[in-house]
This record gives structure tokens, sequence and C-alpha cells, in this order.
């Protein structure tokens, strides 16, 4: 008897021990249904609630504007020959041309940021055939702290030429305006800019933003980086043909064992660039399109550069004249087009006044018995340009424009 009671008690147990577990789950699902059902509620009723604030809203807004007068105030009156950024009506310009896409801003401004604007840039065409006639143009690029008081000489050097054989671009402290009358080729030709500063890599983000800005014309074949110091001692058409027919860029590029040369090198730069492989040159170059966009679309020795390359070590010395260097030598002919006096020693070159400015001068510039290479052949016009020439140096390089510079 105490055996079958044992097992009676057990049995019971094991039933009471089912019974709650199976009320355990249907409590929680209550729960859960509960949840779910109140959660549906408060959703619906938030909707209605938001759809009856968008309806009184909307109600109210074109309330007010049929209380007013049905025309709107005009817009300001635009400046002469604006451009906006953005086309935002296609009705009147087709967006997709490609006149539009060849020329997608002729007064140089947009809202790209650097990164943007590198990018789309370095952007290269596959196919080597364009599907319009095109002609190539030479791109002066000008980087000013403020006024060009050379501007005059330069008007008269591109006086009489078409302006589909060159363009204009000046990064200029960013608010500037160039003063520039309406037929100057300098007109509205400021790009979006930033502030840069002496001996730091801003002079190299300046550069490249002008190049980059160049780029977007795909017209623009040469790139020729220019001061408002700088002149040029040949005509146009001697320049054009000159940097057009090139086969190889233009970019000074040596070793200089001394301390400002291989003395600027940072151990920090390895394993990216050996000592070796260090170059100085001058920064006032002439690109090639390729190059160009080679050096737009750099980023990683741009990156160690900027890191790295810190004063008294000059990016602009540097930057580029290592690298293509280091990958792109062949398609350099590792001299500048621009003349410039070190002899006086210093960071600064020697400046030249109008009482330096003579007929003589400016032949000893165009030709001072040296040859350099040029394509295959050997040739005694090497400085296309010259630097540096104080404003006072205008008027007698006008008076010799004609008869020494032959424009």
């Amino acid at each position: 008897m105490a055996r079958s009671r044992g097992e009676k008690e057990e049995s019971f147990h094991d039933k009471n021990t089912g019974f709650l577990k199976l009320l355990q789950v249907v409590s929680f699902l209550v729960v859960f249904v509960v949840g779910v059902v109140i959660g549906l509620v408060t959703s619906a009723h938030i909707n209605r609630h938001l759809g009856a604030q968008t309806e009184t809203y909307s109600f109210i807004n074109n309330f007010s504007s049929s209380s007013k007068e049905t025309t709107p105030p005009p817009p300001p009156p635009l400046e002469p020959n604006y451009c906006p950024a953005v086309v935002q009506n296609c009705e009147k310009v087709d967006c997709l041309s490609m006149a539009t896409f060849l020329e997608p801003n002729k007064n140089l401004t947009h809202g790209m940021s650097d990164n943007e604007l590198f990018w789309r840039a370095s952007l290269v065409p596959g196919t080597k055939e364009y599907p319009y006639e095109r002609v190539p143009k030479v791109a002066f690029l000008f980087m000013t702290r403020g006024p060009l008081p050379l501007m005059p000489l330069w008007e008269r050097f591109f006086q009489g030429h078409d302006n589909k054989l060159f363009s204009v671009y000046v990064h200029v402290v960013p608010g500037y305006r160039v003063n520039a009358s309406t037929t100057s080729p300098f007109y509205r030709r400021e790009i979006p800019s930033q502030p840069v500063s002496w001996g730091s890599v801003t002079l190299v983000d300046a550069e490249r933003r002008l190049l980059a800005n160049a780029l977007l014309d795909f017209s623009n074949e040469r790139f020729i980086l220019l001061s408002e110091s700088c002149i040029p001692v040949y005509n146009f058409r001697t320049v054009y043909k000159y940097l057009t027919g090139s086969k190889y860029s233009f970019v000074e590029s040596y070793d200089d064992a001394g301390r400002f040369g291989r003395g600027r090198y940072s151990r920090r730069m390895l394993p990216d660039i050996q000592l070796y492989q260090w170059r100085k040159g001058s920064q006032w170059f002439e690109l090639s399109r390729t190059l160009a966009a080679i050096i737009v679309a750099d980023v990683r020795y741009y990156t160690v550069f900027s890191k790295y390359c810190l004063p008294a070590c000059y990016p602009d010395e540097h930057y580029m004249a290592t690298y293509f260097n280091m990958f792109h030598g062949s398609l350099n002919s590792n001299r500048t087009v621009t003349w410039v006096d070190w002899s006086v020693g210093g960071p600064h070159p020697a400046m030249y006044g109008g009482e330096n400015v003579t007929e003589d001068f400016v032949r000893s510039i165009r030709n001072n018995g040296a040859l350099c290479q040029y394509n295959s052949e050997m040739t005694s016009i090497c400085n296309l340009f010259a630097r540096k020439f104080a404003p006072t140096a205008l008027e007698p390089l006008l008076e010799l424009a004609s008869s020494v510079m032959e424009f």
C-alpha cells in the first residue's frame, strides 16, 4: 500500500508541473499579443495625428499664399555673364549634350570640394579618338596672392588669337576679384580657391586645384603654371607651337646631394619614397594632359608629402620632381621653360624692376647662347617665360613687346 501511494503522489506532482509550464506559456503568449495590439493602435494613432498636422499646415500655407499677391517679387538681377554652378532647369539647356559636358561651366564657378573636383578631373576617356573636332588648347594657370600688375602685357600677348587655342585660370585669395575688363582673357577666370601660405603643402594644393579645374575642359592639352611676376618672352604663336608640339612635359627634376636637396628628405617617408628617388626642381612646371590627370589623381604620395615634407622641406620644390622621377621619367624633359635668376642667393630669386629691363636683357633671356633638347633635336629656344618682374617693369616691357618679344 505504501508503494502504491508514493506512485500516486509522484504522478500528481508530475501533472502539477506540466500544468504550471503550460500556464507560463499561455501567459507569455497573452502578454505578447497584448503588446502587439498596443503597438499597432499607437502607430495608427500617431499616423493619423501627423496626417492631420500635414493637412492643417498645407491648408494654412495655401490660405496664406492665396491671401498675398499672386505674383512673387522678382529675383535680384544676375551679374553679367553669370552662370550657375548647377544647371537646375534643363528645358532650355541640354544637360547631356556634348557641349555641356565638354565645357560644364564657362565662368568656372562650382560647389565641388577638392576631393570631388580631383576625382572628376582625373576621369580619363577610354578611347583615344574624340567624337568631335578637338583643337588642343594651352591652359595658362596663374597662381597669385592678389592683383596681376603685369596683366596688360599678357593681354597684349593673347590679343588677336582665337580663344579656342588657349584658356586662362587664376587661383587667388578667396573672394578676390581680378580687375579685368569684360573683353579681357582674365575676366571672371578665378577658380574656387583656398588660402595659401608660402613653403607649405597648400602651394601644392593650389597647383593641383588649378590643374583640376583646367582638366574639366577636355580641349586643354598643355598646362603651364605662372605667377603674377611672370612674363612671356616669345609671342603666342611660338609658345603654342612649342608646347603643343612637344612629346614631353617640362618639369625640372634633379638630384641635389646638399642640405637643400637630399638634406630635406625624411626617413619617415619610407617605404614609399627612398632617398635615392628624392628629387628637387622648380615649382614652375608645364605638363601634358596625361601627366596633369595623373598628378591630380595621386593620393598616396601627396599624403606622404603633406605629412612629412615640412619646413625646411618645401613640397612645391620636391613633390612633382620626385613623383615624376619615380614613375614617369620617360615623359619628362627634366627642365623648366621658365627662366629665373638665383644668382643673388637666399630663399627667393632676383626681382627685376623697370630700371633693369633693357633690350639686351630680354634678348639674353630669349637666347643666352646655350642649347637644350626639344623632342629629338637641339634648339636655342629654351625659355618661353621669365620671372620675377616687379610692377614697375610693365611699361618698359610693353615698349619692347613688339620689337623684341614680337607681339
